[in-house]
């Protein structure tokens, strides 16, 4: 095999997307060969996008049985990447899943159990793994040079949507169609670096705050602590409903600070560890000597472009993967600790009882107000990508 045939199920922002940057060139070792949209809109389009070789399908699962495809890009609304996926596995297809990996955790440990009895390729389009800074962010706590995390604060209020967004698809913002809103549709990148980097907590306590900036019925608008297994505590702030917002990560350690803003990493390094400066210091308003750069990266962003390309290369020769699909669960169990610490006003422990979240997520699908006489609209997703 020297190309991999793909097939897309999902034309709408994200799977136009992957299209075109394949049309492009960005991913010379995957070859479109077939769509499948349930929207007769969306083919319409695509044919005067695809070429004419590609084939459409109204369903996913002709798709999958036409024998057109070896590997599949699945970037339908949230609650189907599971279910789609599972069907792709149990025909021997290679999975590149688009995030989140699931609405809920106990259908997301349903997929993996799938993923790991099938001897395929399965990803998560974790892109933002591709991002130097957080890259190399990693690398350094996982050295241990600057010793324990102390301290996790990530405000990420720079994802602001206006309520044409919303209104732009009636499964948007409901917690029948979508299962969540900014945790779920925005936010899943920054919940998979933050527990990539840092690690899961052990605790959860959150304020989600249902459509209090938009007309909407899930969430935009969150506040998150968190404590870690070591002693460490943690802040997540989140928002779409910020003009202008904000991108700050913020790790403290033993032995300084590591902090992502605006494209750049840098280090606060102490000269001696806190914990043996307090110990040692004699004044009772010493400080350790602290020293401040810029670090330096490989400064490779290759995003979604990086992940296609590593996906196809695994399937053909075995390459590593920039994130195995089964770690996709770690980002949905974290917004379920945070939904469900709000739906019940009370911290959580993780790992959370799954059957309690979803018999609770299920109450507020039953009462969900999904929107009718909507037209889905497909935009240029380029430049809604906030990863630093």
């Amino acid at each position: 095999m020297e190309k991999v045939r793909l097939g897309i199920i999902g034309f709408g922002n994200m799977g136009s997307g992957h299209a075109r940057s394949i049309l492009k060139g960005e991913s010379p070792e995957l070859e479109i060969t077939a769509v499948a949209d349930i929207n007769p809109d969306k083919i319409a389009w695509a044919k005067t996008m695809l070429p004419e070789t590609v084939t459409y399908f109204d369903d996913a699962i002709k798709l999958m049985d036409s024998g057109l495809v070896d590997a599949l890009i699945i970037a339908t609304p949230h609650y189907f990447h599971p279910p789609l996926s599972i069907e792709g596995f149990k025909r021997g297809l290679h999975v590149m899943c688009e995030k989140p990996a699931g609405v809920y955790a106990k259908q997301v440990r349903e997929m993996n159990a799938e993923a790991e009895k099938a001897n395929v390729t399965f990803g998560m389009m974790f892109n933002q793994r591709t991002n130097c800074v957080y890259r190399k962010m990693k690398e350094i706590i996982d050295s241990g040079e600057m010793g324990a995390i102390r301290r996790v604060n990530w405000i990420i209020t720079n994802w602001y949507r206006p309520q044409a967004y919303y209104d732009s698809g009636a499964w948007r913002a409901t917690w029948s169609g979508e299962g969540g809103g900014v945790l779920l549709n925005q936010c899943p990148h920054q919940l998979d670096l933050m527990q990539w980097i840092c690690g899961m907590p052990v605790k959860v306590d959150a304020h989600v705050h249902l459509g209090k900036w938009h007309d909407i019925e899930v969430e935009d608008d969150v506040t998150a602590y968190m404590e870690y297994a070591n002693g460490a505590t943690g802040l997540f702030i989140t928002s779409t409903g910020d003009a202008p917002g904000s991108n700050r990560f913020e790790i403290t350690l033993d032995k300084g600070k590591l902090v992502v803003e605006g494209d750049k990493l840098y280090k606060w390094e102490l000269d001696v560890p806190e914990p043996e400066f307090t110990k040692t210091c004699t004044y009772a308003f010493g400080e350790p000597k602290i020293t401040y750069s810029e670090v330096e990266t490989d400064g490779l962003n290759e995003q979604h472009k990086g992940v296609r390309n590593a996906f196809a290369a695994n399937i053909l020769r075995g390459e590593p993967l920039v994130a195995s699909g089964v770690e996709g669960i770690n980002g949905v169990i974290l917004s379920n600790a945070m939904h469900l610490s709000s739906f019940l006003g009370k911290p959580v422990e993780l790992p959370i009882d799954d059957e309690l979240y979803y018999e609770e997520l299920m109450k507020r699908v039953a009462t969900s107000r999904r929107k009718v006489d909507v037209v889905d609209k497909v935009s240029d997703t380029s430049n809604s990508y906030k990863g630093v």
